[in-house]
């Protein structure tokens, strides 16, 4: 399998730019600092994943007018990862009209006005950072969620488009229906293009990883810790309980590297049909999990992502209920932070800077 190079190991930086509690420069300008790049770098990684919502960049009642003070931040990031030698992925976590936890409300693929708001806005990357080498790799849009990927595949084609009509060679990070699923990357249409990265994301088995998470409305009371590996028992506790939950979450057999390679085969049969490269955007367990379960379910995974060549960036750098620092930027768990960078495996590659 094809190897997404320079974006083997990595970490995203969410909670600056985006999904953020409070807008204010004080947040902006603290949250995340040269300082925090440094840290990434020396841990081992090769790279980190910005997501970045539109407002920052954009005002609705300013449709089109983009802010100078928002694209900084963004230039910030960029030039300190140039200093520490990482690569770095502009991901657009929330767009006009559009963000994953607001799926009642959304309106970018029924709103012509959204959808050119949405294409501006890449166009405006694509103008900014044109020059700039593979070390910079644009991703179209985080986690969509819709009935189908028909109106998904006619944006995203289109963006392509656009994108490439400033800059020809840019990575383009693409990714499936129904949050970044593996099991809707097959229903991504194909593009004529040989510059298209594959990405998903993974968060399985979600009992485990999102265990008593307050967002989760089957999960935020559960009575019990679920460990990592564990047989059918242990879920079977809380399934039977919860009707609504055993028809969305079905388990069986055993929860251990086995079932997370069972879960990884859509995304591999993927790329293997279409010679693509893929990438994992996102992966993490809770803060609420098991200590040692963490560990061994992260072990897990990386080992099988390294073995199949797929490239990732674990949620989150700070904060975030997924954290590898808290607040004042010191390590949670450096166990941890071994796992995810995988030093003694992943050797970092700097792509060039022009």
């Amino acid at each position: 399998m094809k190897k997404f190079d320079g974006f083997l190991a990595g970490v995203n930086l969410g909670g600056w730019i985006s999904q953020y509690r409070i807008a204010s420069k004080e947040h902006f300008d603290s949250f995340i600092t040269e300082a925090d790049i440094a840290q990434i770098a020396s841990w081992g990684m090769d790279h980190v994943r910005l997501p970045i919502d539109y407002m920052v960049l954009e005002d609705d009642d300013k449709p089109f007018e983009y802010k100078e003070d928002g694209f900084a931040y963004v230039d910030s990031c960029i030039r300190w990862c140039e200093k520490y030698n990482l690569n770095i992925i502009l991901d657009l976590h929330r767009a006009p009209g559009y963000a994953f936890h607001t799926l009642n409300e959304n309106k970018l693929f029924e709103d012509e006005l959204m959808q050119k708001r949405y294409i501006g806005l890449w166009k405006a990357f694509a103008d900014r950072y044109k020059n700039y080498g593979k070390n910079l790799v644009f991703e179209l849009l985080n986690e969509i969620v819709e009935p189908d990927s028909t109106r998904w595949n006619k944006l995203s084609k289109r963006a392509v488009e656009e994108i490439r009509s400033i800059d020809k060679d840019r990575v383009i990070i693409i990714g499936g229906n129904n949050y970044n699923s593996v099991h809707t990357m097959h229903e991504l249409d194909i593009i004529d293009d040989s510059n298209l990265v594959y990405t998903f994301h993974f968060y399985e088995p979600h009992i485990f990883t999102h265990q008593k998470a307050s967002w989760e409305p089957l999960l935020k009371d559960l009575e019990f810790e679920v460990p990592y590996p564990s047989g059918k028992e242990v879920y079977e506790a809380y399934l039977a309980k919860n009707e609504e939950f055993r028809n969305k979450y079905p388990y069986s057999g055993i929860i251990d590297k086995e079932y997370i390679r069972s879960r990884l085969k859509p995304a591999l049969k993927f790329a293997k049909e279409r010679n693509a490269i893929l990438y994992c955007g996102e992966y993490g367990v809770i803060e609420n999990a098991p200590a040692e379960s963490k560990l061994k379910w992260h072990k897990d995974l990386s080992d099988l992502l390294i073995e199949y060549g797929i490239g990732r960036a674990v949620w989150s750098y700070k904060l975030m209920n997924f954290p590898m620092v808290d607040k004042n930027s010191v390590v949670v768990n450096k166990d941890l932070i071994e796992i995810v960078s995988k030093k003694k495996i992943i050797n970092r590659r700097k792509l060039p800077y022009y």
